[in-house]
């Protein structure tokens, strides 16, 4: 009894461990066909993955992927040659943003290939912020200066009283009515200049907040101007300005808030002249002279024609007003509409500058449509 059953003890141990032993075996075969299909489909992945990379890259790679480095642009090769000059823009802090964009629209169009500086004048200082977001629109280098009191106030010879009935006065016309506008007209017209940081520059291009510019410009006007010997980037002439041998004014005058000027011109003794002549009249004060007029008729009375030029196929806006070439060899640099443009206006006295001066007629659209009917 107790033989048979230490049999049937050793039986059922022998029975056990082979069922045990089958159940490992058959565990472990799972596992390793469970990773050998997934070592195969990684393995699948990674040579679809390699054979996208040789696509893109061209080079035979069968399990090593390939990292494609990007190089860096290069930056633009300023011209060997450049005239000294810089931008000049009147701005207050407040205006910040108009004066980014105007920044952007200048080096899209120009100024990203040349890196002329810029010149910000404010008749209060210039705070942290405004230069903080103003350098960021351009690499070119930056000057921030305040305009001196005496060039900004009220000079000793001018009735305030007198000076304040006569915006009363005016206020019905557009800033008849404004102080601030009456110091930017005078500092435009004679001081812009004589500022301590624009001795340097032999040329300036005057800038707004605001302001657009609709076409590439793919040459250095600084350098034309130069080149050229031009002193002020519009035309001249007593008939311009006068209709009855300068008995009186026409009212033509060019639009100021776009103008290349040789500063050098607007320095010297004659111009100077000029200029202190109107403000001792106290005309900026008690009417509302524009520095636009004043320009205009300097450079009528004291330049000779073939030292001023007339810039049509720089397109801009500066509100109300445009300025967009029809030309079909300007177009094709330009995005604006050519239906546009203030020197059709009956205001305007383009045409009649470059009738005086031989110059090619403005065309227009319609002209053109004509031409192609």
């Amino acid at each position: 009894m107790q033989l048979r059953s230490r049999r049937t003890f050793n039986t059922l141990i022998t029975v056990a461990l082979t069922f045990a032993l089958y159940t490992a075996i058959s565990t472990y075969r799972r596992h390793v066909n469970y990773k050998h299909l997934v070592d195969r489909d990684s393995e699948d992945n990674v040579l679809t993955r390699n054979e996208q990379d040789n696509r893109k890259t061209h080079v035979d790679t069968t399990f090593k992927r390939k990292t494609i480095l990007i190089p860096k642009p290069l930056p633009p090769t300023l011209p060997t040659r450049r005239a000294n000059a810089a931008f000049v823009m009147l701005v207050r802090n407040k205006d910040v943003h108009g004066a980014r964009s105007a920044i952007r629209q200048v080096e899209d169009r120009f100024n990203r290939n040349y890196q002329y500086p810029y010149v910000f004048l404010n008749d209060e200082p210039f705070t942290p912020k405004f230069k903080e977001l103003v350098r960021t629109m351009s690499k070119a280098k930056m000057t921030f200066a305040q305009i001196p009191e005496e060039h900004w106030s009220y000079p000793e010879w001018i009735d305030e009283d007198l000076a304040e009935e006569a915006r009363y006065n005016m206020r019905k016309i557009i800033y008849g009515w404004s102080e601030s506008y009456r110091h930017m007209c005078r500092y435009q017209s004679g001081f812009i200049c004589q500022h301590e940081v624009m001795l340097q520059y032999d040329y300036y291009w005057r800038i707004e907040p605001d302001v657009k510019y609709s076409c590439d410009i793919d040459f250095d006007p600084f350098l034309y101007m130069q080149d050229n010997n031009k002193k002020y980037a519009e035309d001249n002439s007593l008939e311009f300005i006068s209709d009855d041998d300068g008995e009186t004014y026409n009212m033509c005058h060019f639009w100021s808030n776009f103008e290349i000027v040789d500063a050098r011109w607007m320095r010297g003794e004659a111009y100077t002249a000029f200029f202190n002549h109107l403000d001792r009249s106290g005309g900026f004060f008690y009417e509302r002279w524009g520095d636009a007029p004043v320009h205009s008729i300097a450079a009528a009375l004291l330049l000779p024609r073939s030292e001023i030029h007339f810039f049509r196929e720089i397109g801009y806006y500066h509100q109300p007003f445009y300025n967009c070439p029809a030309e079909p060899e300007l177009r094709a640099k330009c995005h604006c509409d050519p239906n546009q443009n203030i020197n059709r206006e009956y205001m305007a006295c383009t045409t009649k500058f470059l009738e005086l001066t031989g110059g090619d007629k403005m065309i227009y659209p319609e002209e053109l449509e004509d031409d192609e009917d």
